[in-house]
């Protein structure tokens, strides 16, 4: 089952384009200057990112968790002609990665970079987004999703990654971080306030429609 999975996500790379060749280089950078690579959106949920981003032709995107840049890259091509994406993590190392890349985008003027604590920075912005990406440390998904949630606009698409964990939310005994995954999903399907959708694509993409 694992190797027929792996085929079909392959045949799904190959009959999908739109990815610029800026995006493949950053994709090799961050395997070479990067501990944690697999941390990266990757080709298949970059398109999905970016698609959505197109049609809903945002004029401000919120990212929990910049990394090498790679989803604000992909997110930022929809966002409206005076549009911005603003991007938090405070790791300087990496966030150094995507800033060039950023800039080799041709998207430097329409990314803000802010490095420090999310919950410090996202309590102190006074602004409502169209589409939220949180891919951050799992235990504070949950805290995250309550401080984004008042901030987007009706209609606004929180988006977050990694909420099927290697498909350890079907484990009976869960780890700390998987518990928080799941008992978020819990969460948010029985969240009257919103329209979900649990996708199995890549490690799991919840996306939320904030009603």
């Amino acid at each position: 089952m694992i190797d027929v999975l792996r085929s079909i996500y392959q045949y799904c790379d190959d009959h999908s384009k739109g990815l610029d060749p800026v995006l493949s280089e950053l994709e090799r950078t961050t395997h070479l200057e990067t501990a944690n690579p697999r941390m990266l959106s990757g080709y298949l949920q970059g398109l999905f990112l970016q698609t959505i981003s197109v049609l809903k032709k945002p004029l401000n995107i919120l990212e929990l968790g910049t990394f090498t840049g790679y989803s604000a890259i992909c997110l930022a091509k929809g966002l409206a002609e005076n549009g911005k994406l603003i991007t938090i993590d405070n790791n300087a190392e990496t966030l150094a990665i995507a800033k060039k890349y950023f800039t080799k985008a041709g998207l430097n003027t329409k990314i803000e970079i802010i490095q420090g604590d999310a919950v410090q920075v996202v309590s102190g912005l006074d602004i409502s987004f169209d589409i939220a990406f949180i891919d951050a440390d799992k235990e504070n998904y949950l805290l995250y999703y309550h401080l984004i949630k008042p901030k987007m606009n009706k209609g606004g698409l929180i988006i977050l990654d990694n909420m099927l964990w290697s498909s350890k939310v079907l484990e009976e005994n869960k780890d700390a971080k998987t518990k928080a995954l799941d008992n978020l999903n819990t969460f948010i399907q029985e969240d009257k306030d919103v329209q979900n959708l649990l996708l199995p694509l890549r490690d799991g993409l919840h996306i939320v429609t904030v009603l």
